[in-house]
């Protein structure tokens, strides 16, 4: 098995991270009965849209981050600064927006991989707390959380398509 690699991505990255994007979105979400396919197919075209991931790779608060496996996209991490909701105390936060692996290479440690680089970044950039939403139909999300050091300290409404579905609010300090 090839190392991981993580690298920042940049605007020549728009397509790769849109279709990476929406494949490990669909790969962890469609087959879940909570979720109908009318909503996460509504959600889908709106947040994995080539023309959404050229504006979020241009926004100066966001950093994507991809995952490589002999030269193919494994994963990628999105991190967010200054972003914070209710209940998250920090001075200085970064959000963990998202965080995926492509089906091919689950359990291959591409997630822990890509969750090194995110704490690396953000003590290099002097955060002092991460936090992130997680679905609470996500178990194995939030264990992988939950052994990185995150604790749950509330809970916020992520709106799929129509539906509005709970996600749990976790933090780490750094």
């Amino acid at each position: 098995m090839s190392a991981t690699l993580i690298r920042q991505a940049g605007s020549a990255d728009a397509k790769l991270l849109t279709d990476l994007a929406y494949t490990t979105f669909w790969d962890a979400f469609a087959h879940h009965p909570k979720n109908a396919p009318d909503d996460l197919a509504h959600y889908m075209r709106q947040a994995f849209s080539i023309e959404q991931i050229t504006t979020e790779l241009t926004d100066e608060k966001s950093v994507f981050l991809i995952a490589e496996i002999g030269e193919k996209a494994a994963g990628y991490a999105k991190l967010i600064t200054g972003s914070i909701e209710e209940g998250i105390t920090a001075e200085r936060p970064i959000e963990l927006n998202r965080l995926y692996s492509h089906q091919e290479y689950l359990g291959q440690g591409v997630g822990q991989a890509l969750m090194d680089a995110c704490f690396e970044r953000a003590r290099r950039e002097g955060h002092d707390v991460m936090w992130l939403g997680v679905w609470e139909y996500n178990p194995r999300a939030q264990r992988f959380y939950e052994k990185n050091g995150f604790s749950i300290v509330g809970k916020h409404t992520f709106v799929l398509g129509t539906d509005p579905q709970t996600d749990l609010l976790m933090q780490r300090e750094l």
